[in-house]
């Protein structure tokens, strides 16, 4: 005898068209039993145990047994987006119907069916549509796609802002565009849905898109660490993927130190750090980086511990030292609170006023010289995975008095720089093996300083991974005074 154990609500079969998404051929009528009762009643059939530790009534074995029960423990609806308790259609403002989930009453155990025999007042068939709205876009496009192609259906993205983009593989190109369609359709956050193709600009770096669904608005508002960033997606570079890395690294900033942040693109390190209680020096070559990191820092209002330059960065590296010694920043006085920190401590501090009790005003300072100003560079932040090790050589000699120009010019900084500044540097590597990874890393790192590292001051973080055979790490290393005072 055949047993309707569980409702099938997966889509129907896709018979249209697969150039168009016909949304009309996504509708299917599933009929359930409903008890009837009277609306003070339900709550009785809801928590009735009867009806909710329920097993199939069939001949099973043991080890099925269990796994019904696992599987169905309850013969109550409880489908996504459709509600347990209805209005009886005969009587809309009568009798409510309890949904149960399944479709004929011999499905049901003995003691369900007594239980509704002697509870409810009679068993009816209800009728549950369900229509385009209702499925995910996974479980459409699932459907809709050729069998071949459904394992693996490409409906994840990342979001930025109000744009969600997607890295199609060849073989779904031919559907980008009903892809597209889908995730606007079901998100609702979504308004712009972005396809990155496989070239990039190759001196900015950023992802060349395609629109596929959506309008083509570019500037998005995106939200992360308690900030705010504004940008054009389609002109500078920006990963949503890396805002854990974001958060690692500006937590490894103590407030009061100063960030030199070679491709500091829109801001993710830059303007944490500066919320944080750093002074920045946040340089990108990308003129549009540049400029929305310049919009950031005034929106986040950091912009008295930010400085912003647009140029090359070997010449930003061999430029910053004496940037900040001459151009020392201002002593610290604390963290910079967010809007809705500041909004928070109003609302705390109008309610103390009310309450009569005291307001004490707290703050700190972190001196870096007698003056308390802040003239040395803590941390070097390189994130350009592909290239910045590349970079590295303009580390040589940055702090040697006999350079001149964009060196230490003839100025001292030995007394500055008695603890030299930690380097941050992003990149890749083809080695899957951490041991390896560290090996192949670390051997580029050093040849490009000309200097080996200090094994106790030097780390390894992975990232993340890029492709099957391809890892993104951070190295992370106390600049060798012998490289910072190398003779040019």
């Amino acid at each position: 005898m055949s047993r309707h154990l569980f409702l099938d609500a997966s889509p129907p079969p896709y018979t249209g068209s697969r150039d168009a998404l016909d949304k009309s051929l996504f509708h299917k009528k599933l009929t359930v039993i409903g008890a009837k009762t009277a609306p003070e009643r339900t709550r009785v059939l809801l928590k009735a145990n009867e009806l909710r530790k329920y097993v199939p009534y069939m001949r099973l074995t043991l080890l099925q047994v269990v796994n019904a029960a696992t599987r169905w423990s309850s013969c109550l609806m409880d489908l996504p987006k459709v509600r347990t308790v209805v209005s009886d259609p005969s009587q809309p403002d009568g009798d409510r119907l309890v949904l149960l989930r399944v479709s004929e009453k011999s499905d049901l155990t003995p003691e369900a069916k007594a239980f509704l025999d002697r509870e409810s007042k009679g068993l009816v068939n209800y009728e549950i549509d369900l229509d385009y709205d209702y499925w995910t876009a996974d479980e459409c496009l699932q459907a809709f796609l050729p069998e071949e192609l459904r394992e693996g259906s490409p409906t994840g993205f990342a979001m930025t802002g109000h744009i969600a983009h997607v890295n199609l593989n060849d073989e779904y190109l031919p559907y980008k565009y009903i892809i597209g369609q889908l995730i606007l359709d079901k998100n609702k956050r979504v308004r712009t849905v972005v396809n990155k193709l496989d070239s990039i600009d190759n001196q900015f770096r950023f992802f060349k898109m395609e629109l596929i669904a959506g309008e083509p608005e570019y500037v998005v508002e995106h939200h992360e660490s308690d900030c705010r960033f504004t940008f054009d997606f389609t002109q500078v570079y920006w990963n949503s993927r890396l805002h854990t890395e974001h958060e690692r690294l500006v937590a490894l900033f103590q407030p009061g130190e100063v960030v030199a942040d070679v491709f500091a693109g829109v801001g993710p390190f830059a303007v944490p750090a500066a919320r944080k209680g750093c002074a920045v020096l946040g340089n990108d070559l990308n003129p549009n980086s540049a400029k929305y990191l310049t919009k950031n820092v005034q929106d986040n209002r950091v912009a008295d511990v930010v400085r912003v330059s647009c140029e090359d960065g070997r010449d930003f590296i061999r430029a910053s030292v004496l940037r900040v010694y001459d151009e020392p920043f201002p002593a610290y006085t604390g963290p910079k609170p967010s809007r809705s920190q500041e909004e928070r401590e109003r609302k705390k501090q109008q309610k103390l006023a009310a309450e009569g009790k005291a307001q004490v005003e707290t703050g700190s300072s972190v001196n870096t010289d007698p003056n308390g100003q802040r003239r040395r560079i803590s941390h070097f932040v390189m994130n350009l995975p592909d290239s910045a090790i590349t970079f590295l050589d303009a580390f040589r000699g940055i702090l040697s008095d006999s350079n001149g120009g964009d060196s230490a010019g003839g100025r001292n900084l030995s007394g500055i720089y008695e603890e030299m500044p930690i380097v941050h540097c992003h990149c890749f590597t083809r080695e899957l093996e951490s041991d390896k990874a560290m090996k192949d890393i670390r051997q580029r790192v050093e040849e490009k300083l000309g200097h080996s590292l200090d094994d106790s001051e030097t780390s390894l973080h992975l990232v993340r991974s890029v492709a099957p055979n391809k890892e993104m790490y951070c190295i992370s290393f106390r600049l060798p005074r012998a490289v910072a005072f190398e003779k040019q």
